[in-house]
């Protein structure tokens, strides 16, 4: 059963012979060193092919309709797409990094809403749109990828095409009473109404949408469900054993002086918690407690959206707290914290991660955060380490068996920290265990083929439809199917 080109509502069935059409605003292209989870699970879900990958090229040009580059990487096909440079820093630097992702984090403090802005990021998605709809086959399923492209699928519907379309949110979905703070919330509710089916990381997400929706009246014109995006687990446990991670994790073991070291893997980003990270481990080493003055804090936090003023804060904000408090609490042979602002290979950070006793992922707010898994994955299972995760990261839904914080309380993290620093070796091995369990049982590839089957399942519909979540693994039995009209 082929999907067509006609309308959507006089379509047939979807096959599973079509290709898988991904749509993001970066491409990870063959050979280039993929460190953002976005990037990293796309790039995996593409495996199976046959696959068109579709994004921004990273180029500006003076002349935006110049023609599409495509390369091709066995069964993967690349096809990227110039902008030009005032829609590009509206669209990028603006709309999407200055109001949707502050917004949505439920940072409205930091939303900077310009109109002209905007428009920029509507301009920017009938590109892409009709850049797409260009390189698109009658049984092509479409699945766009996060906050940049929500428009994406009415600007497509615009254009006729009558592919099969879903979208999948890999940051919060904030709720009504926050989304309400940017001026064009009801266009944003309207376009994300017209996928097939939009995809959310948590059930509270796919909640706040759905109560979004009933609050201002908007028919969704297909389903929703929440879809917790998963790693390759496999991949990342054998990238821990890897020559390249054995020699990264024995030169940091080495360089500890016999302390243990909890480490932090995080983009420089305000939304990770980091300020507040920093100040709970003072607490910490104030605290007295035994564990006290045994630890080095290793913080990797690569800088991003370095023209974003907000970002320039809180990169001088960590300087200026790595310095108090190695000023501090500093002795001749030890330094508290080690601030690193540099990005590293996937095996390196596997293997820093197997080297750290305790793993602190405390975003303020995150959607999924595929960290905390990578932390988990690299764990020798003889000597696992342990998880403290904050409440407001996604993945908290799934991990119930790490140490979970309100990093807001800097006492109870330090408090974790502790307790994480002094758990016997079986209880940790036990709660390694069932955690490594659930992530087998929810990897990207599960993840991937769950939100693909899903989209396929039933014909596009042209409006009107009911609310349906599309829950995998434990939750589907008590809550797919749910209809709300």
């Amino acid at each position: 059963m082929n999907i067509d080109s006609r309308s959507r509502s006089t379509r047939g069935d979807c096959a599973d012979t079509g290709r898988i059409v991904l749509v993001s605003n970066r491409v990870a292209l063959p050979g280039e060193t993929q460190t953002g989870g976005l990037a990293v699970a796309l790039a995996a879900a593409m495996d199976d092919g046959p696959a068109l990958w579709l994004g921004w090229s990273g180029r500006i040009a003076s002349d935006a309709r110049l023609p599409l580059e495509t390369m091709r990487a066995g069964r993967l096909e690349y096809a990227l797409l110039d902008l030009p440079a005032d829609d590009f820093e509206a669209y990028y630097h603006g709309f999407a990094n200055r109001v949707l992702w502050p917004l949505f984090h439920y940072r409205i403090d930091l939303v900077d809403y310009h109109r002209e802005q905007h428009e920029a990021w509507l301009r920017v998605n009938r590109r892409f749109a009709e850049a797409l709809a260009g390189q698109l086959r009658a049984d092509d399923t479409v699945w766009i990828h996060d906050y940049h492209l929500i428009p994406l699928a009415r600007c497509l519907r615009e254009l006729r095409v009558g592919n099969r379309i879903g979208f999948f949110l890999h940051i919060p979905m904030p709720p009504p009473d926050v989304l309400c703070a940017l001026p064009a919330h009801r266009d944003l509710l309207g376009a994300l109404a017209c996928y097939d089916l939009a995809g959310f990381q948590t059930r509270a997400d796919l909640d706040n949408y759905r109560h979004a929706l009933r609050q201002q009246g908007i028919a969704s014109h297909g389903r929703s469900g929440a879809f917790p995006i998963g790693i390759d687990v496999e991949a990342v446990a054998a990238q821990a054993r890897s020559g390249e991670a054995e020699r990264a994790e024995h030169e940091l073991r080495a360089s500890l002086s016999g302390r243990r070291l909890a480490i932090g893997v995080d983009r420089l980003d305000y939304s990770k918690g980091l300020p507040e990270r920093f100040r709970a481990f003072e607490r910490h080493l104030e605290s007295g407690a035994s564990s006290a003055g045994q630890l080095t804090y290793l913080q990797i936090a690569p800088p991003s959206r370095t023209r974003v003023p907000e970002y320039q804060d809180v990169r001088r904000e960590l300087e200026g707290l790595a310095g108090h408090i190695n000023g501090r609490h500093a002795k001749p042979e030890w330094t508290p914290i080690r601030y690193v602002n540099d990005s590293f290979p996937q095996p390196v950070l596997a293997g820093f991660h197997r080297a750290a006793a305790i793993g602190l992922v405390t975003p303020l707010r995150d959607g999924m955060n595929l960290v905390a898994k990578e932390y988990l994955a690299a764990q020798s299972p003889r000597d696992p380490g342990v998880l403290v995760l904050s409440r407001f990261a996604g993945a908290a839904e799934e991990l119930a068996e790490a140490l979970i914080v309100n990093p807001h309380d800097l006492d109870a993290v330090a408090e974790a920290i502790d307790a994480a620093a002094g758990m016997p070796l079986r209880e940790r091995q036990d709660r390694w265990q069932a955690l490594m369990a659930r992530l087998r049982g929810n990897d990207v590839g599960h993840w991937a083929r769950h939100f693909l089957d899903t989209l396929r399942a039933e014909p596009p519909r042209c409006g009107g439809g009911a609310i349906t979540t599309a829950l995998p693994g434990p939750h589907a039995g008590a809550l797919a199917g749910v209809s709300l009209r």
